[in-house]
């Protein structure tokens, strides 16, 4: 990823767009075809000349085409002919985005069949599932990762749809009336580059598009922060369920031995935060004003390879991270069952409810049971539970067992296992 962001890179993507006008200029007859197989073979540039030049005339534009025509000579006249800056930069920044995009798209592809393998493994392991950080009913871990997995398939389809709207290019003019180039150039060079004509540029095109960009990424940066905020719950000393793998002679603290910490996903969830600032200020690039000003491209230029290398970081790291997890399905089962099983309480109440007691004498009852047990190191929900003398009159000694049976909460994740093809 980082190879698409670099000067050379940068460079040789803006002789892209220039070569590929004027090939498109030469097909509609605007210049000599023989000046653009002269073009095509002597053209090439230096960073390091352009940026000496550029340090003259403080312009990049006009360093990058001072040096180009250094090498291609008498022919170098109809390069950039009838052109703005922004005609190349644009376009050729609609490239490198493109390209990042296809390698974001390939490890997204990655990250699904991991989650999906990992569902299957363990859509039979089971844990408590929590809301508001406290424990609440059973679910398996392989359920778990199946809203994992249904996340980020989503977000494929919002990259997947990203790449309709940021694949345009603009061969338009100074403020993109076409008063200097033919729009049937833009149209062939763009087909040229793989790129649609965009619709209605200004001087540049506009900052939407770039700003949706900068959106979607940080939204997939948020799903992994899901997923990393979660691996980080679930390996707390306390809890223990899943960790991270740990590296023989890996050490976790300078001072403490004993130390096995979350690092990987502790960083990925500051690399979020990153990606989220950042559309912040692709948001504040949109309005420009009139045509076009330079507000925007100050921070593009630290934004977008910013955005780019980092989320491509942050799925490497989540696809091994993934892949390695240590998940402990004895430390489930334990903390599942913690208490005499307090998670099945709505099992007990329903059971009540469905023999004829009312169901706010049961909600009373059974809480009264399962916060008992809560508050006490020893405490036993079930064993309180089948030891009351108004349960016992309601259910019999099989109907109370069936209550804490687990199976019960997991009839129906077939079909939703089903519909992500676990």
């Amino acid at each position: 990823m980082g190879q698409l962001w670099t000067d050379a890179y940068r460079f040789q993507t803006w002789l892209d767009v220039e070569i590929a006008v004027c090939e498109a200029q030469a097909e509609l007859g605007y210049i000599p075809g023989e000046a653009v197989e002269v073009i095509r073979a002597r053209a090439k540039f230096d960073p390091d000349r352009i940026a000496a030049i550029e340090a003259e005339v403080r312009h990049d534009m006009i360093a990058f085409l001072t040096n180009v025509n250094e090498h291609v000579g008498e022919a170098g006249r109809y390069i950039h002919l009838g052109l703005t800056s922004s005609d190349v930069l644009d376009t050729a920044l609609s490239l490198q985005m493109t390209s990042s995009l296809q390698l974001i798209l390939g490890l997204v592809e990655n990250l699904i069949q991991t989650l999906r393998y990992q569902a299957q493994q363990h859509r039979n392991t089971l844990m408590a599932g929590r809301t508001h950080g406290i424990q609440a009913e059973p679910i398996t871990f392989g359920f778990k990762l199946a809203g994992w997995l249904a996340e980020v398939m989503r977000q494929r389809e919002r990259l997947a749809n990203l790449g309709k709207m940021i694949a345009v290019g603009k061969i338009s003019g100074a403020v993109g009336t076409y008063a200097n180039v033919d729009p049937k150039v833009e149209a062939i060079a763009c087909k040229k580059l793989g790129l649609r004509p965009d619709c209605a540029s200004t001087q540049v095109i506009s900052r939407d598009r770039h700003a949706e960009f900068i959106q979607v990424f940080a939204l997939v940066g948020a799903t992994i922060e899901r997923f990393a905020v979660e691996i980080r719950n679930l390996q707390r000393t306390d809890v223990l369920e899943v960790e991270e793998f740990f590296a023989p002679g890996q050490k976790g603290s300078s001072a403490m031995p004993h130390k096995r910490n979350p690092v990987r996903s502790e960083r990925l969830t500051g690399m979020a935060r990153m990606l989220r600032g950042y559309a912040t200020t692709a948001l504040e690039n949109v309005a420009l004003w009139h045509e076009r000003d330079i507000s925007h491209s100050a921070t593009e230029r630290v934004m977008l390879p910013d955005c780019c290398i980092l989320l491509h970081f942050m799925l490497t790291e989540i696809i091994d991270l993934i892949q390695n997890l240590q998940v402990y399905p004895a430390n489930m089962e334990r903390n599942l069952f913690c208490y005499g099983g307090v998670v099945f309480s709505q099992q007990v109440l329903l059971a009540l409810v469905n023999k004829g007691m009312s169901r706010d004498h049961s909600y009373r009852l059974v809480q009264k049971y399962a916060h008992e047990a809560w508050n006490n190191p020893e405490g036993n929900f079930r064993r309180l539970i089948e030891a009351d003398p108004e349960v016992r009159q309601h259910l019999t000694e099989a109907e109370i067992a069936h209550c804490f049976d687990p199976q019960a909460h997991l009839k129906h994740l077939d079909e939703i296992y089903q519909r992500l093809g676990i």
